[in-house]
């Protein structure tokens, strides 16, 4: 999707809400040789220009942390007003799929449009939730609270790529999930795409071995060099979990859980 020149310049952060130890080995799908510890940390992404703000994923409460065994550091919600943003004000929120830790705490934010793939909809609600293992990274509560923000007018539903505002772009990619979507975002240092779940580390990406939580291995292959094809340079994708992130990007000053300011230049 080519990039007009009408686009919104964005700020975009990567707000660290909650952190998990995992190993090298829960990571990849096959054999990893060296296996070792390989934590994985929790995120969501605002994306801000100039009275507007957008939200990308809205993580997991607490009622999930205690029910899954996760640390829960803060609200990822609440964490909005850290960069001065009211989540009254956040008037649009995509989620790019409707995994727990994705999807939660749709209820703290009053009035918000969520916007999600008909395909991820279909998947969380139909006849794959039969299955024990697929259905396992989903809250029936999250799930079901988003149905009941789809009778009250507030769910936008998207088939495939979609702009949802100027220098914002949807991407259906798929993989990980049926309906799993990316975002591009315009920045003052060119186009960068949030992964998310698309792909969690730099290294599922960079060395295409897949993450194990999947719907279609090929799908979830093709995603990772659609993400570098719809990026400004390898170093404008950003993966959905990996700690990293933090360490490469400069964060935010005076947040003590990690913060990272995207649209700033990786460190050298």
């Amino acid at each position: 999707m080519s990039k007009p020149d009408t686009d919104a310049i964005h700020e975009v952060y990567a707000i660290r809400y909650a952190s998990v130890h995992r190993m090298r080995s829960d990571n990849f799908i096959g054999h990893d040789p060296h296996d070792g510890p390989m934590p994985l940390d929790f995120y969501v992404w605002l994306l801000r220009s100039g009275e507007r703000s957008i939200l990308v994923d809205t993580g997991f409460n607490a009622q999930s942390a205690a029910a899954r065994g996760r640390v829960l550091s803060r609200c990822p919600i609440e964490a909005l007003r850290v960069l001065g943003v009211d989540p009254a004000q956040v008037t649009d929120v995509v989620l790019t799929h409707l995994h727990y830790d994705h999807a939660g705490n749709l209820d703290k934010l009053p009035n918000a449009r969520f916007h999600v793939q008909d395909a991820e909809m279909g998947y969380a609600t139909g006849r794959c939730m039969c299955h024990a293992g697929l259905r396992h990274a989903y809250s029936v509560d999250d799930v079901t609270l988003l149905v009941r923000k789809v009778y009250a007018d507030r769910v936008v539903f998207h088939d495939g790529d979609s702009r949802i505002a100027p220098g914002v772009d949807l991407l259906l990619i798929g993989g990980h999930t049926r309906g799993m979507q990316s975002v591009a975002v315009s920045t003052a240092r060119g186009r960068v795409v949030l992964a998310s779940d698309a792909s969690h580390y730099y290294e599922n990406l960079e060395q295409g071995r897949p993450f194990p939580i999947v719907y279609n291995v090929a799908d979830m292959l093709d995603g990772h060099r659609r993400l570098l094809a719809e990026a400004d340079s390898p170093q404008h994708v950003v993966p959905g979990h990996d700690p990293l992130v933090l360490e490469r990007y400069p964060r935010l000053e005076g947040d003590a859980l990690g913060i990272a300011c995207l649209h700033l230049p990786p460190r050298a």
